[in-house]
């Protein structure tokens, strides 16, 4: 071969070792090659090491722990080299408190040694708080009861300063934690006589227009209870006692429950 055409095969050669090396030298070239070079790193381990010893590992038939106790659930799974997961409570009458009422991966089901397995547990039968009843009218508290799962229980009548067929009274305190279908006793007044004015129905109003529908039915704004609200506008009525339908007196108080902002930072609370 001529010496000329060896030489350019050795430029040429250069040349191309020369824009390897540039290349190469290129920070994004180092970590693409230091990324493909983890990758087939981790791509032997699983290959040699974790494929081989998960498909080698010990086979568990997972044991039934539906309707057994929290405690006994776990010992049992942990027995039998198992992980329980203690995940949501759930109310479920059928279940007596702190008892698994189902379970995840279900029993029967084949797994490897070490698996998780999720327990749900019973929180019993559900419980309500008792809502406030006083000021409204029979019918109102018999709807508000239902619609948390609760029942009306004994009306008592009994003569009071209060107006006509207005519960004044209640058998379980508001906020009371019971069970569903629990009934709740009220005390409701006889009145000393019927008055002339009929309440108005405020809910939902304004506070201002409440003022001005009350001065226009010769009655006065009474106690004003502010409650925070994350989705009613400020100064909206929530609620009001005497309810609308009772009929009292000229001059006689209505109470207000009424909206306020929630505080910055402050989380809604569900009941």
């Amino acid at each position: 071969m001529p010496c000329k055409y060896v030489m350019l095969l050795k430029k040429g050669c250069f040349n191309i070792f020369e824009t390897m090396k540039n290349i190469l030298q290129r920070p994004l070239v180092k970590k693409l090659l230091l990324y493909l070079f983890v990758l087939i790193i981790i791509a032997l381990l699983f290959d040699k090491l974790i494929f081989p010893w998960y498909v080698s590992s010990p086979e568990i038939t997972v044991p039934g722990v539906k309707g057994l106790m929290e405690e006994e659930a776990v010992k049992l799974l942990e027995d039998q080299n198992l992980e329980p997961v203690l995940g949501d409570t759930t109310y479920d009458i059928r279940y007596s408190k702190g008892s698994v009422i189902f379970q995840k991966p279900a029993a029967g089901e084949v797994v490897k040694e070490g698996r998780r397995v999720y327990l749900f547990i019973s929180g019993g039968e559900p419980v309500v708080f008792v809502p406030n009843l006083k000021g409204k009218s029979v019918r109102d508290a018999k709807l508000t009861l239902e619609r948390i799962g609760l029942k009306l229980g004994l009306i008592e009548e009994i003569p009071s300063s209060n107006p006509k067929n207005m519960i004044f009274d209640q058998e379980l305190a508001e906020g009371t934690k019971v069970k569903k279908g629990s009934s709740v006793g009220i005390y409701i007044s006889v009145g000393e006589g019927e008055g002339d004015i009929m309440v108005p129905d405020l809910v939902g109003r304004s506070l201002a227009e409440a003022e001005r529908i009350l001065a226009d039915s010769t009655l006065k704004v009474g106690k004003i209870n502010y409650q925070r609200s994350f989705s009613l506008l400020p100064n909206t009525i929530l609620d009001q006692y005497p309810s609308k339908g009772n009929k009292v007196n000229p001059g006689d108080a209505v109470d207000l429950f009424v909206t306020k902002s929630a505080e910055r930072g402050e989380k809604e609370v569900e009941e």
